[in-house]
Protein backbone atom coordinates (compact mmCIF):
# COMPACT_ATOMS: atom_id res chain seq x y z
CA UNK A 1 0.00 0.00 0.00
CA UNK A 2 1.32 3.74 -0.13
CA UNK A 3 0.18 6.26 2.17
CA UNK A 4 0.73 8.75 4.67
CA UNK A 5 -0.62 11.02 7.81
CA UNK A 6 -2.12 13.72 4.90
CA UNK A 7 -3.96 11.39 3.33
CA UNK A 8 -5.33 10.40 6.10
CA UNK A 9 -4.07 6.32 6.14
CA UNK A 10 -3.16 4.13 2.83
CA UNK A 11 -4.71 5.61 -0.31
CA UNK A 12 -3.26 3.12 -2.67
CA UNK A 13 -3.65 -0.74 -1.97
CA UNK A 14 -2.20 -4.02 -3.60
CA UNK A 15 -5.73 -6.17 -3.68
CA UNK A 16 -5.75 -10.14 -2.99
CA UNK A 17 -6.41 -10.49 -6.71
CA UNK A 18 -2.60 -9.26 -7.07
CA UNK A 19 -1.40 -11.14 -4.24
CA UNK A 20 -2.24 -14.33 -6.11
CA UNK A 21 -1.12 -13.23 -9.27
CA UNK A 22 2.46 -12.97 -7.43
CA UNK A 23 1.97 -16.46 -5.82
CA UNK A 24 0.81 -17.48 -9.94
CA UNK A 25 4.30 -16.26 -10.74
CA UNK A 26 3.85 -12.45 -11.72
CA UNK A 27 6.24 -11.29 -8.15
CA UNK A 28 6.58 -7.85 -9.72
CA UNK A 29 3.75 -6.89 -8.72
CA UNK A 30 4.80 -6.98 -4.88
CA UNK A 31 7.42 -4.63 -5.84
CA UNK A 32 4.28 -2.19 -6.61
CA UNK A 33 2.20 -0.08 -4.09
CA UNK A 34 -1.02 -0.94 -6.19
CA UNK A 35 -3.99 0.81 -7.24
CA UNK A 36 -5.89 3.95 -5.85
CA UNK A 37 -8.45 3.91 -3.58
CA UNK A 38 -11.62 4.87 -4.92
CA UNK A 39 -11.60 8.07 -2.48
CA UNK A 40 -8.83 9.62 -3.96
CA UNK A 41 -7.17 10.44 -7.36
CA UNK A 42 -3.63 10.14 -8.24
CA UNK A 43 -1.45 11.74 -10.72
CA UNK A 44 2.15 11.97 -11.77
CA UNK A 45 3.61 15.60 -11.91
CA UNK A 46 6.82 16.35 -14.45
CA UNK A 47 6.47 13.03 -16.20
CA UNK A 48 10.13 12.25 -17.70
CA UNK A 49 11.32 10.60 -20.51
CA UNK A 50 11.32 7.43 -18.17
CA UNK A 51 7.74 7.74 -16.90
CA UNK A 52 8.60 8.78 -13.37
CA UNK A 53 7.30 12.18 -11.81
CA UNK A 54 5.98 13.40 -8.29
CA UNK A 55 3.08 11.48 -7.21
CA UNK A 56 0.53 13.81 -6.27
CA UNK A 57 -3.04 12.99 -4.61
CA UNK A 58 -6.56 14.27 -4.71
CA UNK A 59 -9.48 13.81 -2.81
CA UNK A 60 -12.18 13.64 0.14
CA UNK A 61 -9.67 11.81 2.56
CA UNK A 62 -6.22 14.18 1.77
CA UNK A 63 -6.24 16.91 4.49
CA UNK A 64 -7.72 20.42 3.42
CA UNK A 65 -4.75 22.36 4.68
CA UNK A 66 -1.51 22.44 7.33
CA UNK A 67 -2.92 24.67 10.17
CA UNK A 68 -1.67 27.81 10.63
CA UNK A 69 1.46 26.89 7.87
CA UNK A 70 0.73 29.20 4.92
CA UNK A 71 4.35 28.81 3.20
CA UNK A 72 3.84 24.62 3.94
CA UNK A 73 0.74 24.90 2.40
CA UNK A 74 1.72 26.81 -0.71
CA UNK A 75 4.89 24.04 -1.53
CA UNK A 76 2.12 21.34 -0.72
CA UNK A 77 -0.76 22.14 -2.83
CA UNK A 78 -1.33 23.13 -6.48
CA UNK A 79 -4.75 23.31 -8.45
CA UNK A 80 -5.88 21.09 -5.85
CA UNK A 81 -3.52 18.64 -5.68
CA UNK A 82 -1.34 17.62 -3.09
CA UNK A 83 2.27 17.35 -3.89
CA UNK A 84 3.87 14.09 -1.68
CA UNK A 85 7.17 14.53 -2.31
CA UNK A 86 7.55 10.69 -3.70
CA UNK A 87 8.77 10.04 -7.34
CA UNK A 88 6.58 7.39 -8.49
CA UNK A 89 5.37 5.71 -11.74
CA UNK A 90 2.68 3.49 -13.16
CA UNK A 91 2.70 0.24 -15.50
CA UNK A 92 0.09 -0.12 -17.84
CA UNK A 93 -2.00 -2.16 -15.62
CA UNK A 94 -2.24 1.22 -13.28
CA UNK A 95 -0.18 -0.39 -10.90
CA UNK A 96 1.42 2.66 -8.64
CA UNK A 97 5.72 2.04 -7.93
CA UNK A 98 7.46 4.19 -5.81
CA UNK A 99 10.86 5.18 -7.14
CA UNK A 100 12.42 7.11 -4.82
CA UNK A 101 11.76 10.37 -2.00
CA UNK A 102 12.04 13.34 -4.50
CA UNK A 103 14.83 15.27 -2.34
CA UNK A 104 16.98 11.91 -2.75
CA UNK A 105 16.41 11.97 -6.67
CA UNK A 106 20.40 12.61 -7.99
CA UNK A 107 20.50 14.87 -11.10
CA UNK A 108 23.77 13.48 -12.99
CA UNK A 109 24.67 14.87 -16.02
CA UNK A 110 21.25 15.40 -17.07
CA UNK A 111 19.79 12.16 -15.67
CA UNK A 112 17.63 11.43 -12.93
CA UNK A 113 18.82 8.57 -10.65
CA UNK A 114 17.21 7.26 -8.19
CA UNK A 115 19.00 6.35 -4.75
CA UNK A 116 16.65 3.62 -3.84
CA UNK A 117 17.30 1.48 -7.05
CA UNK A 118 21.20 1.76 -7.02
CA UNK A 119 21.20 0.69 -2.84
CA UNK A 120 18.55 -2.00 -3.90
CA UNK A 121 21.23 -3.09 -6.07
CA UNK A 122 24.36 -2.52 -4.39
CA UNK A 123 23.05 -4.23 -1.41
CA UNK A 124 23.07 -7.39 -3.27
CA UNK A 125 27.14 -7.46 -2.63
CA UNK A 126 28.01 -10.03 -0.22
CA UNK A 127 30.21 -8.17 1.64
CA UNK A 128 27.82 -5.39 2.20
CA UNK A 129 25.90 -5.00 5.82
CA UNK A 130 24.38 -1.48 4.92
CA UNK A 131 25.06 1.09 2.23
CA UNK A 132 23.10 4.68 1.49
CA UNK A 133 23.58 6.21 -2.13
CA UNK A 134 23.21 10.12 -2.56
CA UNK A 135 24.69 12.75 -4.90
CA UNK A 136 27.62 14.76 -4.49
CA UNK A 137 28.79 18.18 -6.05
CA UNK A 138 30.57 17.92 -9.61
CA UNK A 139 32.61 20.39 -11.90
CA UNK A 140 31.08 18.53 -14.86
CA UNK A 141 27.97 16.30 -14.16
CA UNK A 142 26.34 18.92 -11.58
CA UNK A 143 26.27 15.66 -9.40
CA UNK A 144 27.87 12.33 -9.31
CA UNK A 145 26.73 9.30 -7.66
CA UNK A 146 28.51 7.71 -4.61
CA UNK A 147 27.98 4.89 -1.56
CA UNK A 148 28.52 5.05 1.36
CA UNK A 149 28.45 1.31 2.78
CA UNK A 150 29.05 -0.76 5.75
CA UNK A 151 30.94 -4.30 5.90
CA UNK A 152 29.26 -7.28 6.71
CA UNK A 153 30.54 -8.98 9.75
CA UNK A 154 32.90 -10.53 9.03
CA UNK A 155 33.79 -9.97 5.26
CA UNK A 156 35.81 -7.12 3.87
CA UNK A 157 34.51 -4.53 1.62
CA UNK A 158 37.37 -3.32 -0.72
CA UNK A 159 35.90 -0.02 -2.75
CA UNK A 160 37.48 -0.78 -5.95
CA UNK A 161 36.49 -4.30 -5.95
CA UNK A 162 32.74 -3.71 -5.23
CA UNK A 163 32.47 -0.77 -8.23
CA UNK A 164 33.61 -3.32 -10.31
CA UNK A 165 31.31 -6.05 -9.32
CA UNK A 166 28.34 -3.40 -10.08
CA UNK A 167 29.66 -2.47 -13.82
CA UNK A 168 27.66 -5.03 -15.07
CA UNK A 169 25.07 -4.52 -12.35
CA UNK A 170 24.13 -0.62 -13.28
CA UNK A 171 23.52 1.51 -15.79
CA UNK A 172 27.08 3.91 -16.40
CA UNK A 173 24.83 7.09 -15.00
CA UNK A 174 23.60 5.37 -12.20
CA UNK A 175 27.12 3.25 -11.20
CA UNK A 176 28.78 4.89 -8.52
CA UNK A 177 31.52 6.86 -8.83
CA UNK A 178 33.10 6.28 -5.67
CA UNK A 179 32.48 4.44 -2.73
CA UNK A 180 33.16 4.83 0.97
CA UNK A 181 33.69 2.43 3.72
CA UNK A 182 32.44 3.63 7.09
CA UNK A 183 31.77 1.82 10.62
CA UNK A 184 27.96 2.78 10.94
CA UNK A 185 25.68 4.80 8.56
CA UNK A 186 24.29 7.74 10.65
CA UNK A 187 20.31 6.66 11.22
CA UNK A 188 18.01 8.28 13.94
CA UNK A 189 16.18 6.74 16.55
CA UNK A 190 13.88 4.45 14.81
CA UNK A 191 17.01 3.23 12.79
CA UNK A 192 16.39 5.26 9.38
CA UNK A 193 19.40 6.38 7.75
CA UNK A 194 19.66 10.04 7.75
CA UNK A 195 20.12 10.41 4.03
CA UNK A 196 21.18 14.17 4.78
CA UNK A 197 23.56 13.55 7.24
CA UNK A 198 25.14 10.72 4.71
CA UNK A 199 25.26 13.58 1.54
CA UNK A 200 27.12 15.59 4.21
CA UNK A 201 29.53 12.80 5.20
CA UNK A 202 30.16 11.86 1.12
CA UNK A 203 30.29 15.31 0.20
CA UNK A 204 33.19 15.68 3.21
CA UNK A 205 34.83 12.29 2.46
CA UNK A 206 34.86 13.17 -1.75
CA UNK A 207 36.55 16.48 -1.57
CA UNK A 208 39.63 14.57 -0.02
CA UNK A 209 39.88 11.96 -3.21
CA UNK A 210 40.60 12.04 -6.37
CA UNK A 211 36.89 11.27 -8.36
CA UNK A 212 38.72 9.16 -10.41
CA UNK A 213 39.34 6.74 -8.08
CA UNK A 214 37.95 4.13 -5.63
Amino acid sequence: GYGMTELSGNAVFLDAAAHARAIDGEEHLLASCGKPSPLVSIGLDSVGADGTGEILVRGDQVIASYWNRPEANEAAYVDGWFRTGDIGRFDDEGYLYVVDRKKDIIVSGGENVASLEVEDVMSEHPAIGGVAVVGVPDERWGERVVAVAVARPGRELVAGEVLDWARGRLAGYKRPKQLFVVDALPVNASGKVLKRDVRELAATLAANVDPSGG
